[in-house]
Order: C-alpha cells, then sequence, then structure tokens
C-alpha cells in the first residue's frame, strides 16, 4: 500500500492530497496562528493542547478548532501531557488512528518558568527539558517511522528563541532546554534524512509574557533593528515556508526584526526593569 508523496513539499495540488500537520500547543498564542495559517495553506489539523474537560484551555481548543473548520480543515484534538513520556509516545498512532497519515510536525508546545543560576535546580530543569526538548525528539522520531513505513517524506519544524543567538543568563532552564532543541534540530535533520526535514524557527519577543504590561511588551517590541520584532502571524507564515521548502532542513529561520544582531545582557524585560534585576 501506498501514500501519495506530498510532504516533500506540503503544499497540497488538490483536496485529495491535503497534507496533516499535527500542532503542539496549539489552541492558543503562537501554536494557534500557525494551525490557522496552516488550514488557509490546505493543511488538516491534529490539533495539540493540554486541559482536562472545563479547563479554560480546554474551551481555547474548541474555539480554535471551529475556525479552523471554517476555513476547510479538517480537525480533531488531541489532549496530552508533553511532559509524560507514554502519552507522548502515543500521541502520534493517536493522531495516525484519526487521519491514517501525517506529514508533518510543529513542535510548539514550550514549558516557560524563570530561573537564575542561583535558583536553578534539577527539577525545573527536568520540567523545561521534557516538554521543550525530549517531547520535540519523541515526535519527530514517530514520524520518520510513519513516513518511512508509507515511502513518504515529512517535515518537523521546531519552535526556537532568538536569544540563543546572544546569550543571557535570565530563564536559564528554559534556554538551556531550547539551545539542547537547537542542537538536535540540527541532529535530527542528519539522523532521519533524507525521508525527514528538521527546520528550527526563532522567533523574537511576539506575545506579552508573565509580568510584563502592554506599554512594557510594545517597548521591547520595537528593539530591534527594524523597529518591530515578531508577531505571531509572521511566526506562523515562517512555519509555512519551512513546510512547502523542500531543500530546507537542519537550518533555523530567524524571526525577529533582527534582534538576534543585538547582544543584550539581560532579558527585555529586565532591561526595562532594572529594579527587578536586582
Amino acid at each position: 500500500m501506498s501514500m501519495p508523496d506530498v510532504s516533500a513539499d506540503l503544499a497540497p495540488a488538490s483536496a485529495a492530497l491535503r497534507p496533516c500537520t499535527l500542532v503542539t500547543g496549539a489552541s492558543r498564542r503562537v501554536g494557534r496562528a500557525i494551525a490557522l495559517e496552516l488550514a488557509r495553506a490546505g493543511h488538516d489539523i491534529a490539533l495539540h493542547h493540554r486541559g482536562s474537560a472545563g479547563d479554560v484551555q480546554d474551551g481555547a481548543a474548541q474555539d480554535t478548532a471551529a475556525q479552523l473548520r471554517a476555513l476547510g480543515a479538517d480537525v480533531e484534538l488531541f489532549d496530552a501531557d508533553l511532559a509524560d513520556e507514554a502519552a507522548c509516545r502515543a500521541l502520534v498512532p493517536r493522531v495516525l488512528a484519526w487521519s491514517g497519515r501525517l506529514d508533518a510536525v510543529v513542535n510548539n508546545a514550550s514549558t516557560f518558568e524563570h530561573d537564575d543560576v542561583h535558583s536553578f535546580g534539577h527539577a525545573a530543569m527536568e520540567r523545561h527539558w521534557r516538554v521543550n526538548t525530549a517531547a520535540a525528539i519523541l515526535l519527530a522520531e514517530a514520524l520518520h517511522r510513519h513516513v518511512q513505513e508509507w515511502g513518504s517524506r515529512g517535515c518537523v519544524v521546531n519552535l526556537l528563541d532568538q536569544k540563543l543567538a546572544h546569550l543571557n543568563p535570565d530563564h536559564l532552564s528554559y534556554t538551556l532546554s531550547k539551545a539542547a532543541l537547537q542542537a538536535a534540530t540540527q541532529m535530527l535533520a542528519l539522523a532521519l534524512a533524507p525521508r525527514l526535514r528538521v527546520v528550527g524557527v526563532a522567533p523574537g519577543v511576539t506575545l506579552p509574557s508573565g509580568p510584563m504590561t502592554e506599554a512594557e511588551f510594545a517597548a521591547a517590541h520595537r528593539m530591534t533593528p527594524l523597529g518591530r520584532s515578531s508577531t505571531p502571524e509572521d511566526v506562523a507564515r515562517a512555519v509555512r515556508f519551512a513546510l512547502e521548502s523542500p531543500a530546507l532542513t537542519g537550518s533555523t529561520l530567524m524571526i525577529d526584526g533582527g534582534q538576534h544582531l543585538l547582544g543584550q545582557p539581560r532579558d527585555v524585560y529586565y532591561l526595562l526593569r532594572p529594579e527587578a534585576a536586582a
């Protein structure tokens, strides 16, 4: 039995060849923008989220799914805790039981908690490692097994961070997990070729996080050579480009208004609030 090989280009020529893409953390924020962009491009979406019935995030997932269906995509929701290895390993088989095929995985889900060298500990590092690094590797390997079995090709996109170009000591465990994922992007691109391409997308300041006010976010968003950083839609278009570019693998697309060109000694939040950096 053979599957149509559309995933080297992942741009469907007809409805019969619609690619299916798993987007993790797709119910809100950047993941939601990615799912919507791919639905507009003709993808069916396996929408991963984490939340139980009645959870606020579960409601967000249902709302996002409704918008995706309005764009013509087939959509199914998949609730899974990516920090749980068994749940993570089961995710691709669950998607395949629904769709029968899978062409791409976008590893967007991320744990982001503040720590520094003084508050660092094994537990914090493990929380970030499990979701931000290990889950992405497991999902890439599962997709590779699937496309190899079907004789098709696929693509994995890993969401990274522009700060990896100029490291600062803030958010230590998060940054270490993303640095490991960046290294894994190159290693997986070699290990899983030629069936699977693996690409990094590194946003800059994209949405407010933590205690950042709207005014502080606007100021941080302007701290780039272009006078603007990335929007969720910018990141989503870069993910689509990666999926549709069959010669691209092992590289990282910097989607940050040039922020990675500017070495910053601290996270932008602490540059805007020096009193908080003490």
